[in-house]
């Protein structure tokens, strides 16, 4: 079992932080907002925890549930609290339209973060092509990426410990790839599928 940090305290927040304690795992919730994070504490179960907003986590893995706007100024917030953690980027930086990305450069949210964080620190991109409803209800894949293979082996055995299949697609420049994987959820909720109920998952061939 892993010992988690979660910075946010919205519905993906709640979320991973309620198959975080079913999955038998240590959890703290750290929210600006001191009341938000203790009332998300309170609905997880009497063992969560609450830390101040920037002072050290204690969590070995860090997950930043922020919006993307906001994931790398909290990072640089939390600046040398972070040295040694795995930090676990959930974000999707969506344009206005929600058809495409909103940063230009072949870059990412994970790959800015991981030019803040502390050297001893490690980034990994995971659960950001899963809707929320469906990371509640269901048991989709969890794609993941990042350069420190001990960081996604601590990152893999916490989303087996969440009843998940974790699927690593490479080093933190996928991260990027990842953020366009999250493009085509939505495209494919408007259109091909036409709703949320779902999630890209691997189809493997047995012969």
């Amino acid at each position: 079992m892993s010992s988690i940090s979660i910075i946010g305290t919205g519905n993906m927040a709640r979320t991973i932080g309620a198959r975080a304690v079913a999955g038998g795992n240590t959890v703290e919730i750290m929210g600006r907002d001191q009341s938000k994070a203790a009332d998300l504490a309170k609905a997880l179960g009497s063992e969560v925890t609450t830390r101040e907003w920037g002072t050290a986590p204690a969590g070995d893995i860090v997950i930043v549930a922020l919006l993307y706007d906001g994931v790398v100024p909290a990072i640089a917030q939390y600046g040398d609290t972070l040295a040694g953690k795995v930090i676990v980027d959930i974000s999707n930086p969506f344009n206005s339209t929600f058809d495409g990305l909103a940063h230009r450069e072949q870059t990412s949210i994970a790959q800015e973060v991981a030019k803040t964080v502390p050297a001893s620190a490690s980034v990994v991109k995971a659960f950001n092509t899963v809707f929320r409803h469906v990371l509640e209800k269901g048991r989709p894949d969890v794609f993941i990426a990042g350069d420190n293979a001990q960081a996604k082996a601590r990152v893999e055995a916490f989303i087996e410990t969440l009843g998940l299949r974790p699927l690593d697609v490479g080093g933190l420049t996928m991260a990027h790839w990842l953020e366009g994987a999250g493009v085509v959820t939505v495209g494919l909720a408007n259109h091909g599928v036409g709703n949320l109920d779902f999630a890209l998952s691997i189809t493997e061939l047995h012969v």
